[in-house]
């Protein structure tokens, strides 16, 4: 009895060729290549995928700076509320990271800042970011909507 898997697929079900593109495209968004996101979401690319640690395409973009990419992902429907495995969403990891053109683009996308744990909200906090973002989180047209 031999105990090779001789299946073609991976872990995941998927064939090595789909599970090296959605490498690609995470990557892409790391990089803020907008080039291949405005090709490739017209096409059919879902703007919600994420990755094995549930790190969505708006995630990996926000917390890279890339907020033209943000915004894109955001007009094909992208989640600006997607949490991650470890229940951060994107809006907390622009807080913690310092982007602030992110931070409006997410804002403007109906980010919910008081989502996530911990929240965008509790971020400026612990980030004595208070003076700059307090008021317009509590003014976000997304505050309190996240499902």
């Amino acid at each position: 009895m031999s105990t090779t898997n001789s299946a073609p697929n991976g872990a995941s079900g998927l064939p090595p060729e789909a599970i090296a593109f959605a490498a690609r495209m995470y990557d892409a968004a790391r990089r803020g290549q907008m080039d291949i996101f405005e090709q490739a979401l017209p096409r059919g690319l879902p703007a919600g995928m994420t990755n094995d640690k549930g790190d969505s395409l708006v995630m990996l973009a926000a917390y890279h700076g890339h907020a033209p990419l943000v915004r894109l992902l955001l007009q094909h429907g992208a989640n600006p509320n997607s949490l991650n495995d470890r229940g951060q969403s994107p809006l907390a990891g622009a807080v913690f990271k310092g982007e602030d053109e992110v931070i409006e683009a997410l804002l403007e996308g109906n980010a919910d800042p008081d989502h996530g744990q911990p929240s965008a909200m509790e971020a400026v906090v612990l980030f004595k970011q208070e003076e700059r973002w307090k008021t317009r989180f509590e003014n976000g047209p997304g505050r309190g909507k996240a499902v």
